[in-house]
């Protein structure tokens, strides 16, 4: 539980942070972006090895960089539904490392060790609450079956992409993509479902999909 605590005040330092440049736009948001891009970047150039996986990635970074700050856009309502995908994602996050850890159980996948079917399922559970975010925040906001299976499927998709990101750092051999962030890693560390939320999410709003 020691690193939990570490993840812990970590989280609490860097997410204010971050939310508060999200929430600001324009320059912080930006420069925000900016930051993440150059460091996850240079994660991926210094520990993935295959050539095509790290052009891959590359230009995952850079959709998930322009899906970002379409979504954000610059309405308040906007914001409300960024927030909302990323407490999907962190309460996923958090939620499954807490009920694995607690239940434990078989384990969900060989690339990623640490995930259990119970943690899977705690995950999948709990992120289901973010819908409260869109509930006390929108006047305008109406609950439908819509938003609740989008939430549902962004969940698991937050899920995947962790998987997927733990995959190319068991095929490279490391533990983290770098130490930027105690108790987390690197960068691609902490934003590894969300890349894959919030670029599902752009497709999935743009081309209407549910």
């Amino acid at each position: 539980m020691k690193n939990f605590y570490l993840r812990l005040i970590s989280s609490l330092i860097v997410a204010p942070i971050f939310l508060y440049m999200i929430y600001m736009s324009n320059f912080y948001l930006y420069t925000l972006l900016v930051i993440i891009f150059l460091l996850s970047c240079y994660e991926i150039f210094k520990n993935v090895k295959q050539k095509l996986l790290s052009i891959f990635l590359y230009i995952l970074i850079i959709f998930f960089i322009l899906s970002l700050v379409n979504i954000r856009g610059s309405s308040y309502s906007n914001y409300i539904y960024l927030i909302w995908i990323i407490s999907i994602v962190w309460i996923s996050d958090i939620s499954g490392y807490l009920v694995g850890k607690l239940v434990g159980g078989p384990k969900l996948s060989i690339y990623s060790p640490n995930k259990t079917i119970s943690g899977f399922l705690g995950s999948i559970f709990f992120s289901q609450f973010s819908i409260f975010i869109l509930l006390f925040s929108l006047s305008t906001f109406t609950f439908n079956f819509k938003i609740v299976l989008l939430q549902l499927i962004l969940s698991i998709i937050s899920i995947a992409g962790d998987i997927f990101f733990s995959y190319v750092k068991r095929i490279n051999q490391i533990k983290d993509y770098s130490a930027i962030i105690p108790g987390h890693g690197g960068v691609l560390d902490r934003i590894d479902g969300l890349i894959f939320v919030v670029i599902s999410y752009q497709f999935i709003i743009k081309f209407n999909v549910i």
